[in-house]
């Protein structure tokens, strides 16, 4: 059966993930409030709705990704929400990057008018998204995963079902922990070069063919020494999943110290004005620390 797909929030992140579906040979509606981010996908043959709920009732499967949790409880469960327009049957997968509590809880809301959802939040930044090579971690019914799969390999090249319903958000959670302190380390790392005196250019060079080599070093490495921070992944979105992340630690009584100092450094760069830079914009902050210490 060829499913007919909706998409909702057309950012960063979306607008590629969209085009994607469009050139894959799916018919697509869409739903943004600005008329910006709808004017790209109107011409390449995206149907424009005016609202989610219209969108719901046009289509069988409904992918989202906007910014927080409660931007998707609003686009889901609010007026002209989505659950007025979908039908039984109709399947949403989440993208977006919430919390796994609120996720769980909007599941039953939605599995109450029959709709099935999946929390389906990704990796690999715009690049990622503009490549169809992201990262995806899905929490929900393995029956509904295997029915969209054929959807969510469009948009990726790593797809993986994590369990039940937040467990796509708790392995986003786990991810941005890793990868917040990785970029603290890279940063940490060439500030360090640089303050020896030694070429940080050749540092990441060296770092990259052993066991420090990761794609932060490699992307955010070379953007650190570049000193462009035009967003890939803005560091406010960054603070934000930063936040969930210790709201779940708090949910299991857990101290996480280098999440917490990931958040630190983020509060600083926001704190000068760095929330719409890409968050390996960490760097700046750090030396300014260091200016200050000074």
């Amino acid at each position: 059966m060829t499913e007919r797909i909706g998409f909702i929030g057309l950012g960063l992140m979306g607008a590629p993930m969209a085009l994607n579906l469009l050139r894959a040979g799916h018919r697509l509606a869409v739903y943004a409030r600005r008329e910006t981010a709808l004017a790209p996908l109107r011409e390449a043959g995206a149907e424009v709705c005016a609202s989610p709920a219209a969108l719901a009732g046009a289509v069988d499967v409904v992918f989202t990704i906007v910014s927080d949790t409660e931007d998707v409880e609003q686009v889901l469960l609010g007026p002209d929400g989505v659950i007025e327009g979908a039908r039984p049957g109709t399947v949403v997968i989440d993208m977006s990057t919430i919390s796994a509590s609120a996720t769980r809880a909007i599941a039953a809301r939605l599995a109450e008018r029959e709709v099935a959802m999946l929390d389906a939040p990704v990796s690999g930044g715009d690049v990622g998204a503009r490549e169809g090579r992201l990262s995806i971690m899905v929490g929900g019914d393995p029956e509904v995963f295997a029915r969209v799969r054929p959807l969510l390999e469009v948009l990726g090249t790593n797809i993986v079902h994590i369990g039940e319903h937040g467990a796509g958000q708790v392995c986003k959670a786990c991810n941005q922990v890793v990868v917040g302190g990785t970029i603290a380390a890279v940063a940490e790392a060439l500030l360090l070069a640089r303050a020896s005196g030694v070429d940080a250019a050749r540092v990441r060079e060296a770092l990259l063919g052993g066991f420090a080599a990761s794609r932060v070093l490699e992307l955010h490495g070379q953007r650190m020494l570049d000193g462009d921070y035009r967003p890939g992944f803005k560091a406010r979105l960054h603070r934000k999943d930063m936040r969930l992340v210790e709201e779940r630690a708090r949910e299991q009584g857990l101290e996480l110290p280098l999440a917490a100092q990931v958040a630190a450094h983020l509060d600083t760069l926001l704190a000068a004005d760095g929330g719409e830079l890409d968050s390996a914009a960490i760097l700046s902050a750090l030396e300014r620390m260091q200016q200050g210490a000074g």
